[in-house]
């Protein structure tokens, strides 16, 4: 103990007890005065930051991203040209589940990057699945209401659930994904990620591409079954955490391979989806992967809420040659990440470490607001434009701005029917022609427990009606399923073993 430091308050002072408060005699009142014991108490019911609303429950690890290929055709960003390399934090998280939460819910798993490029800071937001629930920003309160908690009783609920997903029926793709043999991952190391949304490149000459990010995992796929994700829920809710924590600190850096698809600007306006729908997935036959370089995990957070809770990512985070596109859900995400990011963390969440460019320096118009504590010198200016100096814009640098607001055509063609603009296609086909024999029994056991958990006989019949359409096989052997089960009865919980988000 002679070698450990002295404790202090927080303003350095030299404390004289860490295990008894100033008292008047030995059992009298607490004096108010006993300034560090207010201090502690203060401090300890603040040291929480709000949860976050969605992907409340996760972990992650610092890395290396390195470009190994040539793709600079599609874009100028300097994290995407031959051999750069750029440090990197990723986070993986459940969707709906509370921070307490068992890693092994059956869920989408969030898997949000921030690379730290020379450029700025660029943040991609996706998920383990390359479509979602929704292609609106404006369900996605609604979405994500249906899946927490009953505002009475406070417990999950399959009507609920099922009421929107089959009010919905641009849901059924990311529900067959969901309901499939991916929907719970062995571990974060063993799931693919996906940037979901389209993107927009733009290359050194101004010439403008769309793309989809695909991060296939070097450790391969391993996916948990029900019962061993129940089992586990139980024995060991932060399965997840632990594993990719114990992975990195033994060596066993999990690693993934960054491929893209591109599609040539023009494409989309008669493309025979909207290219832009989010809850569709692009061909592989139509636009092929084209690899772009590898993502490492080498190094755990030294503390977990000061680098993993305190991160904020935000799609809106682009950098010169990347920019967004007509797909509505990613436009409404722009806002509303970071403004979530400013309630949960603060004003000045950007410039806490985790947060700040590392390889880029930040010459930004903010000013004040709670917690600032990086300031410019008092002759600069603190507005533009200004005869004083200063920072001024420079548009060949800038972030590229979107482009195709202007353009008529491609924003007629975004928001009018393809010809194969249509809920259910995509869900039937991944059912039909990617699951195999077993992977369909699975999925049909698993949606048989959860729409068997409904208790409402409407919901219910338009739960059938939901796969009916996805493929009428599917449809009559669910229906059969269920035939002459009663629904729960009112204030019974819904499959309890399955809560699904």
């Amino acid at each position: 103990m002679q070698n450990s430091p002295f404790t202090t308050t927080d303003a350095g002072a030299p404390v004289a007890s860490d295990a008894h408060s100033q008292s008047v005699g030995a059992d009298g009142p607490i004096v108010l005065h006993d300034h560090y014991l207010v201090e502690k108490l203060a401090q300890f019911n603040r040291e929480r930051v709000p949860e976050r609303v969605v992907h409340a429950k996760g972990g992650g690890a610092f890395g290396t991203f390195t470009t190994t290929e040539d793709v600079s055709r599609y874009t100028r960003a300097a994290i995407f040209q031959p051999g750069v390399a750029t440090e990197m934090l990723a986070r993986f998280s459940t969707v709906a589940g509370e921070l307490g939460s068992p890693d092994t819910w059956r869920d989408p798993r969030g898997f949000s990057l921030k690379f730290y490029t020379t450029e700025g800071n660029y943040d991609l937001v996706g998920n383990n699945t390359p479509v979602f629930f929704i292609r609106d920003g404006i369900k996605f309160p609604d979405f994500i209401r249906s899946q927490k908690r009953l505002p009475g009783s406070h417990l999950r609920d399959n009507d609920m659930q099922w009421d929107f997903w089959t009010l919905s029926p641009e849901s059924a793709h990311q529900v067959t994904w969901l309901m499939g043999d991916r929907g719970i991952p062995a571990s974060w190391r063993h799931m693919d990620g996906f940037g979901s949304h389209t993107y927009q490149w733009i290359n050194a000459a101004g010439e403008r591409f769309w793309v989809k990010y695909h991060f296939r995992t070097d450790q391969g796929i391993k996916n948990l079954s029900n019962d061993e994700a129940s089992q586990l829920a139980g024995s060991d809710s932060d399965v997840h955490i632990r594993d990719l924590y114990e992975a990195i600190a033994g060596g066993d850096f999990p690693s993934w391979t960054l491929s893209v698809q591109v599609m040539p600007y023009a494409d989309a306006e008669e493309y025979r989806f909207n290219p832009f729908d989010l809850t569709k997935v692009w061909p592989h036959a139509d636009y092929p992967l084209l690899k772009v370089g590898t993502m490492q995990l080498n190094r755990n957070p030294e503390n977990y809420f000061a680098q993993i809770e305190q991160a904020t990512f935000a799609p809106s985070n682009f950098v010169p040659g990347i920019a967004t596109s007509p797909d509505k859900m990613l436009l409404a995400r722009i806002f509303s990440y970071a403004d979530a990011q400013r309630y949960r963390v603060g004003t000045n969440h950007a410039q806490l470490p985790v947060n700040a460019p590392h390889a880029a320096p930040v010459h930004s118009y903010s000013k004040d607001g709670a917690a600032r504590y990086t300031f410019d010198a008092p002759d600069v200016p603190v507005y533009a434009p200004s005869s004083r100096g200063g920072a001024h814009a420079e548009p060949a640098r800038a972030a590229d701005s979107p482009g195709w607001e202007s353009d008529g055509a491609l924003v007629r063609s975004a928001a009018t029917l393809h010809p194969e603009d249509d809920d259910f296609g995509q869900a039937g086909t991944l059912y039909r022609e990617v699951f195999d024999d077993a992977a369909r029994a699975r999925f049909l056991e698993t949606i048989t427990g959860h729409v068997g958990g409904v208790r409402a006989e409407d919901i219910r019949e338009r739960a059938i009606q939901y796969w009916t359409h996805v493929d009428a096989g599917l449809g009559a052997a669910l229906r059969a399923n269920l035939a002459g089960t009663a629904p729960i009865e009112t204030g019974t919980p819904a499959t309890a073993s399955l809560p699904v988000a």
